[in-house]
């Protein structure tokens, strides 16, 4: 046997991946200062091309993976008791939604009111981020309706719109649902298309180390490690925010609802928040993150449907805790006080317009709307959103984190309260390395992937 194959083999084994991963992220880090301390632009612009490949590659399979997984899931619910089940679980899925969205902007708020990010702080916003900021489109009642049906399906997947892309899937998932067996063949080439898609992002797994050492290096070259002093007090409440849910809600609500520790909790999901980190893509985190949620016991046909409709409309980070601070931040710097009555609009928001989230500018969209609903004007708005704009990268990072985080918590409540927790077979359909089909199968990241046969339907 080669040299070169060995590598290769021991590279795709669990313990020597998660040591290239995490020495991706620790060189990457050391790289990332070298190129901002002694102005090496080549470094910085290798590291960033080197980032932007591998999330580009990710991002390349988002559409078709969401519409796939969802269309599939949707068919595969019958297999969990007909169409009175799949509505059961749908509906508690979005209940679960709603309910810890509403806890992590309680939280947002909570912290927000007793650390006082912005307070006695003034900042001028440049002019050319706040000319940026007013060409961006902004978050409305009205665009979230209209921008969610999609006019062409084609122009949905070409324009990477998520949130037309889940809406199609699920009308499409209904229809091959209620049709039954005249849908079979068009369900079994979505099965195969879906296999096809978890190939092709195997493959791109494989190359995580390389790709955490890019996109790690790129946010030290940019950033280093010297945080703008006057935003401190927003990044550090934004981190504590999330983490408290990250760590604090999400497990106890696993430990008492559906008997799962923390333990192993993290010890199956760490791999994917730290991926979801680095990354800052929820899309892309999807394959992993369903993995996980299988790993953790959800059926996975139930999984096929929630982890990807989650990884949406799901995002604790982005649509509850990080709208609630910066909005609070926003209006401390503006000199602003807010009523009661506007903490409860920053609430409503929270917890009825996540489906605003969904694509790469989720972030933007429920500020925006956030900020908004609680009445502020228009050029405090542009000035507040011009101002934190910078920091965003920094601030993503932990809000994807806790987004994936959330996104593989909810179905697995479900399942526990369902009954339906722990019947998923491990590593099926999986997304990770894998070794040639004569060696053992392993897991890193989201674990290796197995053959399925044509009945699988998880996502």
């Amino acid at each position: 046997m080669s040299l070169v194959v060995r590598a290769a083999r021991a590279w795709r084994t669990p313990r020597v991946f998660a040591v290239l991963t995490l020495a991706g992220l620790v060189l990457g880090a050391l790289l990332g200062l070298l190129a901002r301390i002694g102005g090496v632009d080549w470094l910085a612009t290798t590291l960033d091309t080197i980032g932007g490949l591998f999330t580009g590659l990710l991002q390349f399979t988002v559409a078709p993976l969401v519409f796939l997984a969802i269309v599939v899931g949707i068919v595969s619910l019958r297999d969990l008791g007909g169409g009175r089940a799949a509505a059961r679980l749908g509906g508690r899925t979005v209940a679960w939604f709603a309910g810890t969205s509403l806890i992590a902007v309680l939280i947002g708020i909570a912290i927000g009111l007793i650390g006082r990010p912005g307070q006695g702080i003034s900042l001028a916003a440049d002019p050319a981020a706040v000319e940026e900021v007013g060409q961006r489109t902004v978050g409305s009642w009205q665009a979230l309706l209209s921008d969610a049906l999609p006019a062409n399906p084609l122009a949905a997947f070409a324009e990477d719109n998520v949130l037309q892309v889940v809406v199609a899937a699920l009308l499409v998932g209904a229809a091959a649902y209620a049709l039954g067996e005249k849908a079979d063949p068009f369900v079994a080439f979505s099965r195969s298309a879906f296999e096809i898609v978890l190939t092709i992002i195997r493959w791109i797994i494989v190359l995580a180390p390389i790709g955490v050492l890019g996109l790690i290096g790129n946010a030290f070259a940019t950033y280093g490690s010297d945080f703008v002093g006057s935003l401190l007090g927003l990044i550090v409440t934004v981190y504590l925010g999330c983490a408290i849910v990250l760590f604090g809600v999400y497990p106890l609500l696993l430990k008492f609802v559906a008997g799962i520790g923390p333990r192993r909790f993290f010890s199956v999901t760490w791999p994917v928040l730290q991926f979801a980190f680095v990354s800052r893509s929820s899309g892309a985190s999807l394959p992993l993150s369903r993995q996980a949620a299988i790993d953790l016991g959800v059926d996975r046909n139930y999984a096929g449907f929630a982890v990807p409709l989650a990884t949406t409309t799901k995002m604790d980070g982005c649509a509850a805790v990080y709208p609630a601070l910066a909005t609070i931040f926003i209006a401390n710097i503006s000199g602003v006080g807010l009523s009661v009555w506007q903490y409860v609009a920053i609430i409503a928001v929270a917890v009825f317009g996540a489906l605003a989230t969904a694509g790469t500018t989720g972030w933007f969209t429920m500020l925006t709307l956030t900020l908004a609903a609680v009445g502020l004007p228009p050029e405090v708005i542009a000035a507040g959103i011009a101002v934190v704009i910078g920091i965003d990268p920094i601030l993503d990072m932990m809000r994807t984190a806790t987004n994936v985080a959330g996104q593989i918590t909810v179905p697995t409540l479900v399942a526990g309260q369902e009954g339906i927790l722990g019947r998923g077979d491990d590593g099926a359909g999986d997304t990770g390395p894998r070794q040639d089909a004569a060696e053992p199968e392993v897991r890193a990241d989201a674990g290796p992937a197995r053959p399925e046969g044509a009945a699988s339907t998880s996502s």
